[in-house]
């Protein structure tokens, strides 16, 4: 098991975040619904997918379950996340979708045998509310690709999947955005979907942003929205206190019939730029296809510049 220690200015300040084993093949993962319900037959090309990587594949007792949007009731979502949480043969475990519903169940989970035996908990979207918890107990978890999606993600976020579930060396370099702060910074990866990240706020599994790199990504939110998910960040001192941001897909954004003014991107620009800090615009990871997979909890260095953006995981 790794273990890295990340220190503060704050020397009370400093977490150990605990790596789950990487998998090999033979290991079994786990798909399962904590939110959306998932009542159609779409899992062989992600079943296939795994099956090439030596992964052997258990299917959840939520897969086909229907309580109105939800894969059957909050006790039977978390009752199949905790079975699957305590099976020691299950190396991982994979949401099958986002949607809505993790927070109505993430209080009914007991992570104390999870603590004795950490396992990879993958996902994105509305599994945000996993990363972020997980986070709090000082545990990495894998923001990527889930099962229903893996048909038309591409090439790259397909491998990167891959690369981070096995333990290979991940790192990230990407085309520079005219809006890209330069700069360098080191911290801990954390974040994930915005709106759940606003949702967590004040929770215990809210996420402490002190000297950490903060990843954000949203999809479908009216713009206003995005401009008072970023004050909440704002007033919370989250921005006052992280090292660096990392932007994702920002997709399918609304607007009013009176229109806001500024698209997602300078809603984000105009928050922060009283911070000197830099921020990576247009990385691609969240609701696209090019979805590439991001360990959260895990150290990485930033280095932006007029070139290229690169993301270095150590």
């Amino acid at each position: 098991m790794l273990i890295f220690v990340l220190q503060s200015s704050n020397i009370q300040a400093h977490t150990l975040m605990i790596t789950p084993p990487f998998l090999q093949k033979g290991d079994t993962i786990a798909i399962l619904a904590t939110a959306r319900k998932n009542i159609d037959d779409n899992l062989k090309p992600a079943i296939d997918l795994l099956r090439r990587w030596g992964l052997e594949v258990v299917i959840g007792k939520t897969i086909g379950l229907n309580d109105n949007q939800l894969a059957g009731t909050d006790m039977e979502r978390a009752e199949d996340f905790q079975q699957q949480l305590d099976n020691p043969r299950v190396k991982a475990i994979w949401c099958v979708r986002g949607g809505y519903g993790t927070v109505r169940m993430i209080d009914l989970l007991d992570f104390t045998k999870f603590k004795q035996n950490p396992k990879w908990i993958i996902g994105f979207s509305d599994v945000t509310v996993l990363h972020n918890h997980l986070n709090t107990l000082g545990y990495k978890t894998i923001h990527g690709i889930m099962p229903i999606s893996t048909q038309k993600t591409s090439t790259e976020g397909i491998e990167t999947l891959r690369i981070a579930m096995f333990g290979e060396r991940l790192e990230y370099e990407i085309e520079p955005h005219v809006m890209n702060r330069y700069g360098k910074a080191s911290g801990e990866l954390v974040g994930g979907n915005l709106s759940i990240l606003y949702s967590l706020l004040g929770s215990e599994s809210s996420i402490d942003c002190s000297d950490k790199i903060l990843f954000i990504e949203d999809l479908d939110e009216y713009l206003y929205h995005v401009d008072r998910m970023m004050m909440n960040l704002k007033r919370n001192g989250c921005l006052e206190r992280i090292k660096g941001i990392i932007v994702g897909a920002m997709e399918k954004m609304r607007d009013n019939e009176i229109p806001w003014g500024k698209n997602a991107l300078e809603i984000i620009d105009d928050v922060t730029k009283k911070y000197n800090i830099p921020i990576i615009y247009n990385f691609p990871a969240g609701h696209i296809d090019d979805n590439r997979a991001l360990i959260l909890g895990s150290k990485v260095t930033i280095v932006v510049d007029e070139n290229c953006s690169k993301v270095v995981f150590e």
